[in-house]
C-alpha cells in the first residue's frame, strides 16, 4: 500500500510539474504577443492593412452596423475618419461605402476598401491615394463577376501582375476567388464550385454554441487569402475548412487555361482550423487566426499546423497584415457575439484590438 502511495505521489508531483511547465511556456509565449491599440464599442475593427511607411488603416466591422466604414489607427492609439468625414462613412451621394471589410495597401501606396455588392448596387474596388491624399479610381464589380449570393469579403494585392485577389464568401457552391486586373479593370471569376473554394460540412463552435446564420449553421466558403513575399503564390481556403491551398499566380492570371485545368493547378499546402485571415512569411509559415479556440497558429511547411499563442485577448482574431516594422500585425472583434451571430443581440465585451507578433521569418510589408 504504501508503495502504491509513493506511485501515485510521484504521479501527481510530475503532473503538477508538466502542468505548471505548460502554464508557464504559454505565458512566456503569450508574453511575446503585444497590444497595440484597443478600440470602444463604435469602432469594432474588420481588417487591417499597413504602408510601407507605417500608416495603418482599418475597417469597421460591418456586423455590429456602425455607421462609420474606415479609419486610421494613428501612433498614439486614437483613430480618425478615413480617407476623410465624407468618405469613412456610409454610401451617399457618391461617396462613402454600403460595407468594407477587405483592404490592403499595393506598393505604391494606394490603399484597396473593398465595398460589398447588394440587391440595389454593385461592389465597388476603390482605391485612395495615401500619398497625395486624393481618390485613386474606382473599379465596379458587376454581375456576371458576382452572383446574387456574393459577399466580398477579403483582398490581396499582387503588385507584380497588378492584380487583385478577392475572396467571394458566396453562398454554397458559388463561393470562388475574383481577380481584377488594377490597370484595365477586368475582372474574371475562377475556381467556383469544387471543393478548393467550398465550405466543409463542420460546425463552428465558439464558447460551447454553434454559429448560425440566417437560422442555419454556419458554412462558410473561401475567406482567407494571401500571398507570399515573391507573390509566386496565392494561399487561400474556406472558412469553414481544415485545409490551406495554394496556386501559382502565373497560373490564375493564365486566362487561357480552362476551368478543369486551373483546378489541376490547386495543391494542398497544409492542415488549418476553421479561420478568418491568413498570411505567409519569408519562410513558408502560413498565420491562421484560429477563432474558434481563441488563437493564432501556424501551418509550417511541412503541412502540419501548430498553435503559436492563445489568450484570452483573442476573442475572435481576424486580419493579418505586415507592417514595415516587419511585426504582423492582426484585429480582434469578438464576432461571435456580434448581432450577426448572436440572434440579433450585441453582447460584445469591449475586447475590440490589435495585436502584434514577431513573425519566425521576416515576410514584406503590405500583406
Amino acid at each position: 500500500m504504501n508503495q502504491i502511495k509513493k506511485i501515485l505521489l510521484v504521479a501527481a508531483c510530475s503532473t503538477a510539474f508538466l502542468t505548471s511547465s505548460v502554464f508557464a511556456n504559454t505565458a512566456n509565449q503569450n508574453a511575446d504577443l503585444k497590444t497595440v491599440a484597443t478600440f470602444d464599442a463604435q469602432h469594432p475593427p474588420g481588417n487591417i492593412a499597413i504602408t510601407p511607411s507605417g500608416r495603418k488603416f482599418l475597417s469597421v466591422h460591418g456586423f455590429y452596423g456602425q455607421k462609420q466604414k474606415i479609419m486610421e489607427l494613428l501612433s498614439d492609439g486614437t483613430t480618425k475618419p478615413y480617407p476623410n468625414e465624407e468618405w469613412a462613412y456610409a454610401y451617399k451621394n457618391g461617396k462613402g461605402f454600403y460595407g468594407v471589410l477587405g483592404i490592403n495597401v499595393s506598393a505604391d501606396g494606394v490603399l484597396w476598401m473593398l465595398d460589398t455588392s447588394g440587391p440595389d448596387h454593385a461592389g465597388r474596388l476603390v482605391g485612395w491615394d495615401t500619398n497625395k491624399e486624393q481618390l485613386h479610381k474606382i473599379i465596379y464589380l458587376a454581375k456576371p463577376t458576382i452572383t446574387d449570393t456574393s459577399f466580398l469579403n477579403d483582398l490581396v494585392i499582387d503588385n507584380k501582375h497588378g492584380v487583385v485577389y478577392i475572396a467571394d464568401t458566396a453562398q454554397g457552391s458559388q463561393a470562388a476567388i475574383i481577380t481584377v486586373n488594377l490597370k484595365t479593370g477586368e475582372a474574371r471569376r475562377v475556381l467556383q464550385n469544387n471543393q478548393y473554394t467550398t465550405a466543409e460540412n463542420i460546425d463552428m463552435v465558439i464558447e460551447g454554441r454553434t454559429m448560425k446564420l440566417g437560422g442555419q449553421p454556419a458554412r462558410l466558403g473561401v475567406n482567407p487569402i494571401t500571398l507570399d513575399p515573391s507573390e509566386q503564390w496565392l494561399y487561400f481556403g474556406s472558412m469553414s475548412g481544415t485545409s490551406v491551398y495554394r496556386i501559382a499566380t502565373s497560373d490564375i492570371n493564365n486566362k487561357s487555361l480552362s476551368a478543369s485545368t486551373l483546378e489541376s493547378k490547386v495543391t494542398r499546402y497544409g492542415t488549418k482550423p476553421i479561420s478568418d485571415g491568413i498570411i505567409v512569411d519569408g519562410g513558408g509559415n502560413v498565420y491562421v487566426t484560429d477563432i474558434t479556440n481563441g488563437a493564432i497558429g501556424v501551418v509550417k511547411p511541412s503541412g502540419k499546423y501548430q498553435v503559436l499563442f492563445k489568450d484570452e485577448r483573442l476573442s475572435w482574431p481576424d486580419g493579418f497584415s505586415y507592417g514595415a516594422d516587419h511585426k504582423i500585425y492582426f484585429t480582434v472583434d469578438e464576432l461571435h457575439r456580434s448581432p450577426v451571430l448572436n440572434n440579433g443581440k450585441n453582447a460584445s465585451q469591449g475586447k475590440f484590438s490589435v495585436l502584434s507578433f514577431d513573425p519566425l521569418v521576416k515576410g514584406k510589408v503590405g500583406r
